[in-house]
């Protein structure tokens, strides 16, 4: 299964949906199976974009006002044997999995952890969590309207592949995005693009089967 990850899209701005940026968004959405916004959405028409290429489950941010039965305060899905919350504000970043899960999702058994707001990418796996946050398609790194980044999951049951992508480049606006990438299979870490992953112990759902 393939989850497309995307956050911050605060649309409408200088583009009213992100075909407006080129077909890069919308060549990554038409690939994945669900897709998961971590907020600051702005209005209920960039999920109506969203789900033309798949079913779509957000998490409010700060700047949703909006009622739809798509959008809750954090988001709990269970995929392939994978336990994952979604919430906008996945803060403070340095504090333990455990902290997080009881602050933003009830203290929920979680195998991976979705954030949004900053804008800026991040993929870490932390005390048998892994944590993303895809950035943002279309406001990377909160400058001005550009391609920027999004993430991608690709679940099987014991095996995960979680990556930030990032969509290409804007004509003179270049993405300030990294690429990023961690993999557990059958029940170990079997790359990553971080060296500290290769002492880390993977996520439980990897060590269940």
């Amino acid at each position: 299964m393939r989850v497309g990850l995307i956050s911050d899209t605060h649309l409408p701005s200088l583009i009213r949906h992100l075909d407006g940026l080129g077909p890069e968004p919308a060549e990554f959405l038409s690939t994945v199976d669900l897709i998961l916004h971590a907020g600051d959405i702005s209005t209920r028409t960039v999920l109506d974009w969203c789900e033309q290429f798949a079913p779509v489950l957000a998490a409010r941010g700060n700047h949703d006002v909006f009622d739809d039965p798509r959008v809750a305060d954090h988001q709990i899905v269970e995929l392939e044997g994978w336990r994952i919350g979604m919430t906008h504000d996945l803060r403070p970043r340095t504090a333990p999995a455990a902290e997080l899960a009881a602050l933003h999702f009830n203290g929920a058994d979680l195998d991976v952890m979705i954030g949004g707001d900053t804008h800026v990418e991040w993929l870490e796996y932390r005390d048998g969590v892994l944590l993303v946050n895809s950035g943002s398609p279309n406001l990377p790194h909160n400058k001005e309207t550009r391609l920027g980044t999004v993430g991608l999951l690709e679940i099987e049951r014991g095996r995960l592949h979680a990556e930030i992508v990032t969509l290409g480049e804007t004509d003179g606006r270049p993405n300030p995005g990294t690429p990023q990438h961690i993999e557990v299979a059958d029940g170990r870490l079997v790359g990553s693009s971080y060296d500290r992953d290769a002492s880390a112990e993977p996520p439980r759902a990897a060590l269940r089967g």
